[in-house]
């Protein structure tokens, strides 16, 4: 007979309760917001019937702020105060930003963390300050329509964002007033909302070239499960871009001397609104008054057009090239390619995709709306809504994770392309006699040395007990949360003595460091394999020269003096060699100066054993 609860009124479970769950893809030129409805996912629009918001903030000098297409107006009004594509700036550095074409005063102070700011009539703003006033319309929007405070939100971020960037997406959320479900990468909802949508199964490329960043993930669908295979791309290449370039045309077309800040974005916002004409019809004329009443009026062909951004196209087939060699795919194996990013509706983008993967690309669902809808699905799984887990997703890393080990040299603990959530841990020892802590340095890259890779971020594990060079063990395990967010600890396995670090670096990798690492270590291979055994080479000669120098002073007396002077010879010798860049000449005089110590050797231990023995009976050993 099965038993009842009864629970006092009001205070029912309400088992069958629908828990507001929403996807925001915060992209750099639009952002949407998207909840699942009736089974159904769909794009919530705001009062106007717009689907889309222009990532767009704009300062007024009451303090007030306008968001969207009322931000978006004012513009070519007032450059200073009109912050757009901010998505570009999160996480980084001054020096990770080309400044020369943008209106803003951009400054850098400690108190930032070393991510840039933009000075405002407003007040100084970071750019998470700005995210975060996109997300908080959105929230908005999603909470009048839905008649409800949400309990948390999917946000999309490029695959390609390093942990600077996508920590600073969380924290622009958090900022909005937004529990943030996960962040998830933007080809991977792409893959969520049309393989749901379309019960597909398969190997589908993702190529997503957004307003400020394009992706390329290959993911493998299976019953519900989305497998990214691998992912590349690049964090500071999009539709603006070609804006640029049409830009950059009509300055010179029109014979234009360097203009203002006004005139500058005047111009931006009609070569943006030249390649969306030109992506259905055969030219577009721009024309405009400037401020010093010089008047443009220049027509564009698609003739030129594709002529102008024929190397910016080229450019999104090398990322394409190495996630193919990545998952070990060839072009046949695949069975289809999501098309996603409103950049991805010119005619010379898809058109190139078709001649590269030999098959038309899927354009079946709207690109700008697909991400949007693939992380309002996963919000609503991560809300508890959908009961019957059948959505599961297996992410990766873009990039490696280790530390720097002595000599300088990067020891990788996750592996790029490792599927994430993930965990892994690794033993590493003292290299002192004695030694009680030791720094740990984060670092993330593809190369051999650590002056190569990017610095993430440093701490230490202090307590060790003391002991011989060698003997403690230091169990140092990195873990990679769904949302590619790190974490690093370090315990001596002996005590317990514990550290750990949440990795929140003062700023992530600029867009060419992020490509080049991994270019860098294709072409560098062989260097860096030669460069790693030279360091280990003069590591083990260090340690050895150590070895002895402090056996010979507290034992010396064991040997004769031409044995002593031989083996110092030996140590001079290994000192002048371990200079050179010469491996292989190190590890030979590594060798000889062992065995020119085989003597003292087997004298310290005659001399040990003799001293254990001191003043014992035979007959009491245990033997």
């Amino acid at each position: 007979m099965a038993l009842l609860q009864i629970s006092e009124p009001g205070m029912s479970a309400a088992p069958h309760q629908h828990k507001l769950a929403v996807g925001i893809d915060l992209g750099t030129t639009n952002s949407l917001v998207a909840t699942v409805r009736s089974g159904l996912s769909s794009v919530l629009s705001d009062e106007h019937g717009h689907a889309l918001l222009p990532s767009v903030v704009h300062y007024n000098a009451d303090n007030s702020v306008d968001v969207g297409f009322d931000a978006q107006k004012k513009q070519n009004q007032d450059p200073h105060n009109t912050i757009l594509s901010v998505k570009r700036f999160m996480g980084r550095g001054l020096k990770d930003i080309d400044i020369s074409q943008l209106p803003y005063k951009f400054t850098e102070s400690v108190e930032s963390t070393g991510m840039v700011q933009i000075e405002t009539r407003a007040g100084t703003k970071s750019p998470v300050e700005v995210s975060a006033d996109i997300l908080r319309v959105l929230k908005t929007r999603a909470e009048q329509i839905l008649g409800g405070e949400l309990v948390g939100a999917v946000i999309t971020v490029p695959a390609y964002f390093d942990d600077a960037q996508r920590q600073a997406t969380k924290d622009a959320a958090r900022l909005a007033g937004l529990n943030v479900l996960r962040l998830l990468n933007e080809p991977t909802a792409a893959a969520v909302a049309y393989g749901l949508d379309n019960a597909s199964e398969g190997i589908y490329v993702i190529y997503d070239l957004g307003g400020g960043t394009f992706d390329i993930s290959i993911l493998k669908l299976s019953k519900g499960v989305f497998e990214v295979l691998a992912t590349n791309g690049d964090s500071a290449l999009g539709g603006d871009d070609f804006d640029q370039r049409i830009f950059c045309w009509i300055l010179e077309t029109a014979k234009l001397s360097p203009r203002n800040a006004h005139d500058t974005r005047l111009l931006l916002s009609k070569a943006r609104e030249a390649k969306e004409w030109l992506t259905e019809h055969a030219e577009a004329n721009v024309s405009c008054m400037l401020s010093d009443g010089d008047f443009v009026n220049v027509t564009l062909t698609t003739h030129a057009f594709i002529a102008l951004t024929a190397t910016l196209v080229q450019k999104t087939l090398s990322p394409t090239r190495k996630a193919m060699r990545d998952a070990g795919l060839g072009i046949e194996e695949i069975d289809g390619i999501v098309m996603v990013g409103g950049a991805t509706r010119m005619p010379q983008i898809r058109k190139t995709v078709a001649e590269y993967f030999k098959q038309t690309p899927l354009t079946n669902l709207d690109p700008d709306k697909v991400v949007a809808l693939g992380a309002a699905i996963q919000a609503n799984v991560l809300a508890g809504n959908k009961s019957d887990a059948d959505l599961l997703l297996l992410d990766v890393i873009p990039l490696s994770l280790g530390l720097e080990t002595f000599g300088g040299l990067a020891e990788k603990i996750i592996h790029r392309n490792s599927t994430l959530p993930i965990s892994r841990a690794q033993e590493f020892t003292t290299y002192k006699d004695g030694q009680t802590a030791m720094s740990i340095h984060v670092v993330q890259g593809e190369r051999e040395l650590v002056s190569d890779c990017r610095s993430l971020a440093r701490f230490e594990l202090r307590g060790i007990p003391p002991m011989v060079a060698g003997a403690a063990r230091i169990r140092v395990t990195f873990t990679v949360d769904a949302d590619g967010l790190l974490s690093v600890s370090a315990r001596e396995t002996s005590s317990n003595v514990e550290a750990n670090i949440t990795v929140k670096p003062s700023y992530g990798l600029s867009e060419d460091e992020i490509t080049q690492m991994l270019k860098t270590s294709f072409n560098s291979a062989e260097a860096d394999k030669t460069a790693r055994m030279l360091t280990e080479a003069r590591v083990d000669a260090g340690a050895i020269i150590e070895a002895v120098t402090t056996a010979l002073a507290a034992d010396g007396a064991l040997i004769d003096s031409e044995e002593k002077n031989a083996i110092e010879a030996g140590i001079q010798r290994l000192q002048t060699i371990a200079a050179s860049d010469n491996a292989d000449a190190i590890h030979k005089a590594v060798e000889a100066l062992n065995h020119a110590t085989e003597s003292f050797a087997a004298a310290r231990m005659d001399a040990s054993v003799k001293k254990a023995l001191s003043g014992k009976e035979l007959n009491t050993l245990n033997l």
